[in-house]
């Protein structure tokens, strides 16, 4: 500013500095200066995407929120953004834009989730780890993963789906990861109250009804779905309760507190199936009148999340689960004519809990960012199975006739997990990244318990009538990892590929002896295998989005039944063990473009959207113990798979057309077109 006699005036004006004016002797030559820190608060500035965000589909960003996603095959369906009936979420449109999926509609009304691909059952979705906001919500993570409770639709914000490389972050499963984000309160409205009722084809009626809002610091979310109606054939009949609360605290800037509970309830009668003669004789026809499946499930969370600063942030979640689920009826194959007398109940009961916690941290190495995620799990579970006569009757009555000497069987399922996991995204430029991980397990399954068994002369009369005793524990330790990788070819399209481990743990039905024509091979393994993919994925101009990849999943000590013989009484009994090994290989592409602005007019209000997926898979099995499995296609496995559908939006209307194609396919893995009990045979094509 000046100088006088060796002095200096100088002032300094910095943004985010009160101005500071001092003077200097130059003779002095160093100088070190303080001034304190000027803040200025500003209003919050909330941005929505535009363009970006008018897929339906995404792929999850390479760190989304606790989780590390780079180098992975990933989807997130935008619930909000389908153009499908919410009321009763079926599953062939919910998962539309998904590629590779084998979808079983067991209900019309979307009760019930099935989904499988890459050479895994449907059933329950039981090859997917299922959660729900991060947390489990499957009967047992361990011994009995299938789900029998399903969300509603339309309490959903998105659905993340990661396929079998989740094993790293999430453990046990080979489909990959199911994850469920439910929606919040609006950030703009401290309430807005939803209301919709819904009609439909046989007697559907579905009311769903929610609540929710903000303030600066507390967010809120609850719902309530209720339907009921009958589904497309006889005893078919359904009512559906659901309900959950969601909150969340800041309770400083940097510490917030989330409260989630969720509760359903269904009770549906179940029409029984069908032999390949009656189905093509009348495929609406029932023989069952007398057949109930009931379930009440109820899920709860605590989540904790500290925000050390902009790069470093720990999670803590504790979850648990009460549930139960009843079978009841004429539970014989469907070739055998209901006699009317006691019915069969199999009643199962789950308790269990856990907590996971994760630090995230994101620091820089030279120009690039990289980022780390570790974190560590505890699950314990306590299971019940009992099975035993019921009433006769047409009436859902759920209670045993003799609850103190079953007829069935009654065993007891403590199971405990200790896992220590982590990944690393290593950016080595700013295109290429490495991902490897690891994860360290401990598994702890144990069946206690006992079975009945009688012996019948031909008039019916018992001769024979004891109760076995049963006692297994397996103990057992190991580590898988895997690696990905990403190259962005330019801003707008990613090579990717990853290869990793998988496990999949014994079952609780593995280890539950029925009677004594039935053996469990006391050397019986976990599952394991491994996922790997290759593929391209990108969008141009925001119009078009795409991705195309290859996949590979091999999967090892499958287990299954064969039949054996004894070798000092020669008698045949049925002995559980890892049977086989198998490769799925297969194809995957998934497309949407907006038609109308690509090609017509880039600023309407007019969308004419068309998607297509499509699917190639051959699963074979490779190795196995039993000789009839050699060399034969994996069961439920489509070979071709196809959805592909148009869209049309103006403003507030908006109408969309579907189609799927599902190709034949076996139903077990001995390739068998026909039986007679109606249990095996081929799936014919379907669309």
């Amino acid at each position: 500013v000046s100088e006088q006699k060796n002095m200096i005036h100088i002032r300094i004006d910095s943004l985010s500095y009160t101005p500071f004016l001092f003077l200097v002797k130059t003779s002095k030559g160093k100088i070190k200066l303080k001034t304190k820190s000027k803040f200025t608060d500003f209003e919050e500035v909330k941005v929505k995407g535009n363009r970006e965000d008018e897929s339906t589909i995404r792929r999850m960003r390479a760190i989304e929120g606790m989780l590390i996603t780079q180098g992975k095959k990933t989807e997130v369906i935008s619930v909000e953004k389908l153009e499908l009936n919410k009321a009763v979420g079926l599953g062939r449109q919910l998962y539309s834009r998904i590629p590779g999926l084998n979808i079983w509609e067991s209900d019309g009304a979307g009760i019930q989730l099935g989904i499988g691909g890459r050479g895994l059952s449907p059933t329950r979705t039981s090859n997917y780890n299922t959660r729900q906001n991060g947390y489990d919500i499957s009967a047992d993570a361990l011994g009995y993963p299938e789900s029998y409770y399903t969300p509603p639709a339309e309490a959903v914000q998105e659905i993340q789906l990661i396929r079998g490389a989740a094993s790293l972050q999430f453990g046990t499963q080979f489909g990959g990861l199911l994850n469920f984000i439910m929606k919040q309160g609006p950030e703009d409205k401290r309430i807005e109250v939803t209301a919709r009722h819904t009609l439909g084809s046989f007697v559907l009626n579905s009311s769903f009804l929610s609540v929710g809002g903000s303030t600066p610091t507390f967010n809120y979310y609850g719902f309530f779905q209720y339907k009921f109606g009958n589904d497309w054939r006889p005893n078919s009949a359904f009512k559906v309760q659901t309900g959950g609360v969601y909150l969340k605290k800041y309770l400083t800037e940097k510490l917030k507190i989330s409260l989630d509970f969720t509760k359903m309830y269904y009770l549906a009668q179940q029409p029984g199936g069908l032999t390949d003669a009656q189905f093509y004789e009348n495929p609406y026809q029932s023989h069952r009148s007398r057949n109930w499946f009931q379930v009440d499930w109820n899920l709860g969370a605590i989540k904790l999340d500290y925000e050390l600063n902009g790069r470093k942030k720990i999670n803590t979640m504790f979850f648990g689960l009460l549930a139960e689920r009843n079978a009841l009826g004429f539970l014989d194959q469907i070739n055998r004519i209901d006699p009317m007398t006691e019915r069969t109940l199999i009643a199962g009961k789950f308790q269990n809990f856990g907590n996971e916690t994760r630090f995230l941290n994101v620091y820089n190495k030279g120009k690039q960012n990289w980022a780390y995620v570790v974190g560590i799990r505890y699950y314990q579970g306590y299971n019940k199975s009992e099975q035993g006569l019921a009433p006769v009757g047409n009436t859902p009555d759920f209670y045993f006739l003799n609850p103190n000497y079953l007829e069935g069987s009654s065993y007891e399922f403590p199971s405990r997990n200790i896992a220590l996991f982590g990944e690393h995204i290593f950016n080595l430029t700013n295109k290429l990244s490495i991902t490897p991980g690891i994860r360290w397990e401990y598994i702890k399954t144990n069946a206690e318990g006992s079975y009945r068994y009688q012996s019948l002369d031909l008039a019916g009369n018992v001769i024979f009538d004891t109760v076995y005793s049963d006692h297994r524990s397996h103990l057992r330790s190991f580590v898988i990892g895997g690696v990905g990788m990403s190259y962005d070819l330019n801003d707008t399209l990613e090579l990717y590929a990853n290869i990793s481990q998988n496990y999949r743990s014994i079952n609780f039905t593995d280890m539950q002896i029925q009677n004594p024509n039935f053996k469990i091979d006391p050397n019986l393994e976990d599952e394991k295998g491994y996922n790997a993919d290759l593929g391209i994925r990108g969008n141009i101009r925001q119009r078009i989005t795409y991705d195309l990849s290859l996949f590979a999943l091999y999967y090892n000590n499958r287990i299954g039944t064969t039949i054996q013989t004894d070798s000092i009484l020669f008698n045949t009994y049925q002995y559980r063990t890892n049977i086989a090994s198998s490769l799925s290989l297969g194809l995957e592409a998934m497309a949407e473009v907006n038609l109308w602005k690509w090609w017509i007019n880039d600023s309407s209000k007019l969308d004419i959207i068309y998607f297509a997926n499509v699917s190639f898979v051959e699963a074979r099995y490779l190795r196995s113990e039993e000789q009839a499995f050699e060399g034969k296609k994996v069961e439920l496995v489509p070979p071709i798979n196809i959805k592909t559908g148009f869209t049309g939006k103006y403003k507030k209307f908006s109408a969309s057309l579907q189609y799927s194609y599902v190709h034949w396919h076996y139903s077990d893995a001995t390739n068998s077109l026909h039986q007679a009990n109606a249990v095996n045979g081929m799936i014919p094509s379907y669309q």
